[in-house]
């Protein structure tokens, strides 16, 4: 079933209605706990439809992991054992690393294998 634009808009509307109504306490068989996540099934799906995400870039994934240990890119490169430079390249884009600096980034970044491959 095609959800349209209106159907997504007035779930949207919902949701924000629901949500005060609806808290951790709410049984699940609650007509609004139900209707909530009936609705928020709709977004979901019109949103993956119609506004999908596309999955970070090997320098985005290293970047956004960085800057989540509160790491520099020197830091990194000093760990890794190469030049910052060499981190600058993966970062940005301009180069790959090489499966044994991928291997070593997961580790010490604590980024999934699985998710440095499906780049």
């Amino acid at each position: 079933m095609e959800i349209t634009k209106q159907q997504y808009e007035y779930s949207l509307n919902r949701i924000e209605e629901l949500l005060p109504l609806v808290t951790d306490e709410t049984p699940a068989s609650d007509k609004n706990a139900v209707e909530l996540a009936i609705v928020s099934d709709i977004v979901e799906a019109y949103e993956k439809l119609h506004f999908p995400i596309a999955k970070p870039t090997i320098g985005e994934l290293i970047s956004l992991s960085i800057e989540e240990k509160g790491m520099t890119q020197k830091q990194l490169a000093e760990k890794l054992g190469v030049s910052p430079s060499r981190v600058s390249d993966y970062v940005s884009g301009r180069a790959e690393p090489t499966l044994r600096i991928a291997r070593a980034i997961c580790l010490i970044l604590g980024i999934t294998p699985a998710a440095m491959l499906e780049m």
